[in-house]
């Protein structure tokens, strides 16, 4: 297949749900089985300090989708900047994007790409519709079984009313690979008569609960021989404002052993799942002939707690919840190299617009990760930023980390957190009132209050109303 040599490159964007960064094997985690993932870091770029933005609703899903799409901070990327309450999570019309700006495949849309949507699209059919110009297997919900999804045809009306949505019969990471295969293989079929690029967005629901992966994956992981974490603990050590939230529930406190090795198999078996319909669509690409002028992007949207500080939800903001994997790999991206600098999950959007050459728009907060990619030593981001509700706040220069806990208005900050991320990277002591750390303290958390006053968080309303 031959392509015109002024077409920009194609690009194929994975992203999991619940993945976290130190869940692959190119990460570290030897007990994790991610081949598939493993090439693309190989082939790639590894980017090992990509954090999200957290939000205002327990489920993160909707706000660090939305940051993603739009390139804006988690108060600014949906509709409402306010604290959603449990009652209030499956509102539909608290998970729409702000219609002020526009979305990373609209952005491309507009410079002639074809832009395609298959699964999760947890921000609302209007956002979908004016983001996309073709699709698949398209799931509007949260979550769900892996078979049985609620999934639409895509629709060029925009319009998808509940009741045309009918159940999936295959897995979910299977029917979305499925769906981008035979995508790509359209693609590839239209050869010389075709030099628009296309945009693939293919998000799985996959590692997410339910976690009830093919039993062979399962079997690649006697829960007796997985390792606890290191910062496993029976409980929390203290009320972080969301200890009663749906994902604490899904296991017995104080947190068992044996209950967490299973937890963890059906996570690692999840992944493992998923990785291998990656590799499918891996091999779909080459033999179209399309993968040497494709950018092939991997992220997910949060990380997660499975027995990590007595916890077992994203509703946190410790490195398991907040910290995510990113690889890249693609032309003009270098082969192998792994990227240490800070960056948001907000950074992709105008990273990729840099890439391919097409223009960044003005509503885009994001910075471009490009700089790291061609100097080592070069800083796109000297801290890094998040939120969760009005209940926690966290800011960290990618060594030293505070946690802020807040409980009222009343008594304003009630708990603090500070970690050497560095002699200390699985969050288990606190230094927050060691006097020798008091000057690292102090200036993260000026750094804090500044960005808090750039982003006009809503918590400023209630600790100096």
């Amino acid at each position: 297949m031959k392509h015109s040599a002024n077409k920009k490159p194609n690009i194929v964007f994975l992203i999991a749900d619940d993945h976290r960064f130190d869940s692959l094997g190119a990460y570290g985690n030897p007990d994790v089985q991610t081949p598939a993932l493993d090439r693309l870091a190989v082939d790639g770029v590894l980017f090992k300090s990509i954090y999200t933005m957290g939000g205002q609703t327990a489920a993160l899903c909707v706000p660090s989708r939305a940051s993603l799409m739009t390139g804006a901070n988690v108060f600014k990327a949906t509709v409402s900047d306010r604290e959603v309450t449990l009652k209030e999570t499956e509102n539909r019309e608290l998970w729409k994007l702000n219609p002020e700006l526009t979305t990373l495949p609209e952005a491309l849309r507009r410079d002639g790409y074809r832009t395609y949507g298959i699964g999760k699209w947890h921000n609302g059919a209007e956002s979908f519709a004016r983001s996309f110009t073709g699709g698949a297997s398209i799931f509007f919900g949260g979550m769900g079984d892996h078979i049985g999804l609620p999934i639409h045809d895509f629709d060029p009306s925009g319009v998808y009313p509940a009741e045309a949505a009918y159940p999936s019969k295959a897995f979910s990471s299977e029917l979305f690979a499925d769906s981008a295969i035979k995508i790509i293989e359209g693609e590839g079929e239209k050869g010389q008569e075709q030099d628009e690029p296309f945009f693939l967005y293919l998000a799985f629901t996959a590692p997410h609960d339910p976690r009830t992966p093919p039993p062979s994956f399962l079997d690649l992981y006697p829960p007796e021989q997985i390792p606890l974490p290191d910062n496993f603990m029976p409980e929390h050590p203290f009320d972080n404002g969301e200890l009663h939230v749906r994902d604490e529930q899904l296991a017995s406190l104080p947190r068992k052993p044996e209950e967490i090795q299973q937890q963890l198999a059906e996570y690692y078996s999840m992944i493992t799942h998923m990785d291998a319909q990656i590799g499918r669509i891996m091999e779909a690409l080459e033999a179209s002939g399309q993968l040497d002028h494709t950018i092939v992007v991997y992220t997910a949207d949060h990380g997660i707690a499975l027995g990590q500080h007595g916890l077992l939800g994203k509703q946190n903001l410790y490195e398991h919840s907040i910290h995510i994997p990113l690889l890249m790999q693609g032309p003009g991206l270098p082969r192998g190299m792994q990227v240490s600098g800070l960056g948001h999950q907000m950074d992709i959007y105008p990273t990729l617009c840099e890439l391919i050459g097409t223009a960044c728009p003005d509503t885009v907060e994001g910075s471009s990760l490009v700089p790291l990619l061609e100097n080592s030593f070069s800083v796109v981001r000297e801290s890094v930023f998040s939120a969760y509700k009005l209940a926690q706040r966290m800011v960290s220069d990618g060594r030293w980390k505070l946690i802020r806990y807040y409980r009222s208005g009343e008594v304003g900050t009630d708990r603090t957190q500070l970690f050497d991320l560095q002699g200390d990277p699985w969050e288990t002591r606190s230094l927050a009132e060691d006097p020798e750390t008091q000057a690292q303290l102090s200036q993260l958390d000026k750094e804090l209050i500044r960005w808090q006053l750039r982003v006009q968080d809503p918590i400023l309303q209630r600790i100096h109303p």
